[in-house]
């Protein structure tokens, strides 16, 4: 029989961040990506040509689809806390979570617009870039094609000699 102390070891464990690895990392972000695609863009829709997820879908079950559909959103950011992402960019995944439910709190306008505001692949998209920064392989913007010509990346210009 388990002692308290073993059962409080396994809670800690479950909520701990985990240690950077690379192996952990990739499998994380495998399966977040996975269901971000699920969640935003899993099918076509043939006449307007765009791509909805079951985020949208789940919208046309009043209060428990939304539910349902957030606590999945929230589980990618859960995830996102254990694999050490710092607060400020858990707090830009809070505020794209707060839009989506913004949005899809509304009962008509709310499924149109939760088709377009995809917040699981914005905040998968977030996590990805935190986790190629610190592994130091976050790479610049491509080089435009003319040599010599400045590059803009947001504030910054630089030239690519």
């Amino acid at each position: 029989m388990p002692t308290v102390q073993d059962m409080m070891f396994v809670q800690k464990g479950f909520f701990a961040r985990q240690e950077p690895s690379a192996e952990s990392d990739a499998a994380a972000i495998a399966r977040l990506d996975r269901l971000s695609i699920f969640l935003d863009s899993a099918f076509r829709v043939p006449i307007i040509g765009t791509r909805i997820g079951a985020d949208a879908l789940l919208n046309f079950i009043p209060g428990a689809g939304l539910i349902v559909a957030k606590s999945l959103t929230a589980y990618i950011i859960w995830e996102a806390h254990r694999l050490g992402v710092p607060k400020r960019v858990l707090g830009r995944m809070l505020a794209n979570l707060g839009i989506d439910f913004g949005i899809s709190i509304v009962p008509l306008a709310g499924w149109v617009g939760d088709a377009f505001f995809r917040a699981n692949l914005r905040n998968v998209a977030l996590l990805k870039a935190h986790l190629h920064e610190r592994a130091g392989t976050h790479r610049a913007k491509p080089a435009s094609p003319q040599h010599g010509a400045p590059i803009i990346d947001g504030d910054w210009v630089r030239n690519p000699a």
